[in-house]
């Protein structure tokens, strides 16, 4: 039996990268996934993936900067497979800016995507659970830089840092409900999201990758493999009565100083 087994998963923000590994996982472990993403083609690819090797999934594209969308997102999945059982919000905009040059603009599509849609996605999600009176399990996927962060990621900050809080109030509010709500605050992460990033934003190369490494205790960035193992964990019966738990999923130890 998988830890997942017969359970449905969604993955908001599930076509590429730690959203991607997540669905892969939850798919190994027995899950009925649907994911959701802006393009259709890596979201499509990746379903029939996990379609062709045994599994079930679906994609639905999805603009998660819409709220609507982002509820949608919960509907269609129980519209298809009957029920949500398992919620993770994994989508995430890391565009660059400061304090003193992030503009409104800006600042709205970081708390659209960042903050906005994983509040109605859950409220969705959560929704279904309360009304079949049945246990659920949310991990929404935050970052280490919730707690401060760089200088050139205040708006990035400022949302994520509001989806702690969000996760913690959540997860008290719906504790009798037996709807676990858990957050990984991860760290820098080998993606495709982070090396579009690297390159667009700070002129990286093609070894940027092998420079970071070498700067990090382990030697290496974290795996969007390692991190959907401990997801699934999460989602999982296995995890007991965890709830309301932002867990720091990083090599950096913060708070500490040399």
């Amino acid at each position: 039996m998988g830890l997942l087994d017969d359970k449905v998963v969604l993955v908001n923000g599930g076509s590429q990268g730690v959203g991607a590994a997540v669905a892969r996982a939850a798919a190994r472990e027995g899950a009925l996934v649907a994911v959701t993403g802006r393009r259709p083609e890596p979201g499509e690819a990746l379903a029939a993936e996990l379609t062709g090797a045994g599994g079930r999934a679906l994609f639905f594209r999805a603009d998660l900067a819409d709220a609507d969308q982002a509820k949608a997102s919960v509907t269609r999945t129980v519209a298809a497979y009957g029920r949500i059982d398992c919620l993770v919000n994994a989508a995430g905009l890391t565009a660059r800016g400061t304090l003193l040059d992030t503009t409104p603009e800006l600042f709205d599509q970081h708390v659209a995507i960042n903050l906005k849609a994983p509040f109605f996605a859950m409220q969705a999600a959560v929704a279904d659970m309360v009304a079949r009176e049945a246990p659920g399990t949310v991990v929404n996927i935050i970052t280490s830089s919730a707690h401060g962060g760089q200088a050139f990621l205040a708006p990035y900050v400022a949302a994520k840092a509001g989806l702690v809080g969000l996760t913690r109030n959540a997860a008290h509010a719906h504790r009798f409900d037996r709807v676990r709500i858990n957050g990984l605050n991860i760290g820098w992460t080998a993606t495709e999201g982070e090396d579009a990033t690297q390159r667009a934003f700070h002129g990286a190369g093609d070894d940027w990758r092998e420079e970071a490494a070498a700067r990090l205790p382990m030697g290496r960035l974290g795996q969007p493999d390692e991190i959907a193992d401990f997801v699934v964990f999460l989602l999982s019966e296995r995890s007991g009565v965890v709830t309301g738990s932002v867990i720091d999923w990083d090599q950096n130890v913060l708070g500490g100083l040399d």
